[in-house]
């Protein structure tokens, strides 16, 4: 039964899914770093910048990549970023291509500390993006580690959903909340990159977003990428092994934008 005035609420309206019709998309930043100052060339890299920087602007982001910059370059485009008005934009998403270890990547000069890049982006720092998608993609190696290839039975398994009701229009989420945290490879191993196409977790993503990047929601797309690189053909009688971290509170879709 409607009463006078009211008004049925479009798939954008949802409470379980984050609002995306602000007037801009929204920054995507790329950090691509092929040379290093006492680590290899990451030749490849740039094949996946560009396929990254098409993907997303497909999307309707405004992509900026940066090449081969220093930590102190890096964390200057990053605190930029972070002090940004992002009030008319859906989301942020911010990409890193390069060499790492556990819980640290490299700029061309030094390390930098994943958490003293996401730090800046906690709701306590950056007003403007409270509430909105914090999206962090680091294609780069956790550690020295290989994932060995096993085989594994096929099954079924149920899916459920349950319904999650908005109590309030005016409420309080953590500061940390609404990140999502995406890495080529899980903790202590290896990532894997060919010198002419790129690596094999970028080849996945961009391939994925390319399918289903705007009908399909975001964490379910990611597990899908998940898949794919898992089953890739071992490489030197070695596998991947991709994850995700989601700290998000809403389904997260990137319909197009009319």
């Amino acid at each position: 039964m409607s009463g006078t005035g009211a008004q049925s609420k479009s798939k954008t309206d949802s409470p379980m899914e984050y609002k995306m019709d602000h007037k801009r998309r929204g920054m995507a930043l790329i950090f691509n770093q092929e040379n290093f100052l006492n680590l290899k060339k990451r030749r490849g890299t740039d094949k996946d910048r560009d396929n990254l920087t098409e993907r997303f602007k497909d999307l309707g982001f405004d992509v900026n990549c940066h090449n081969d910059k220093s930590k102190a370059e890096v964390l200057k485009e990053i605190r930029k970023a972070a002090e940004a008005n992002h009030a008319e934009a859906d989301c942020f998403v911010c990409i890193f291509l390069t060499h790492g270890e556990e819980g640290q990547i490299n700029a061309k000069d030094d390390k930098i500390k994943i958490k003293e890049i996401t730090d800046l982006f906690r709701g306590d720092q950056c007003k403007s993006l409270v509430g909105k998608p914090k999206i962090f993609i680091f294609q780069a190696c956790a550690g020295d580690k290989y994932e060995v290839a096993v085989t594994g039975m096929m099954a079924g398994d149920s899916d459920e959903e349950e319904e999650v009701e908005e109590a309030a229009n005016i409420y309080t989420i953590p500061a940390g909340a609404d990140f999502l945290m995406c890495y080529s490879v899980t903790e202590g191993f290896v990532s894997f990159r060919h010198v002419e196409s790129g690596t094999f977790y970028i080849q996945d993503l961009c391939e994925t977003l390319q399918q289903h990047g705007s009908t399909m929601e975001f964490t379910e797309l990611l597990t899908l990428v998940n898949l794919k690189v898992s089953r890739r053909d071992p490489y030197l009688n070695k596998k991947q092994m991709p994850c995700f971290t989601s700290i998000l509170t809403k389904k997260l879709y990137f319909r197009s934008k009319k």
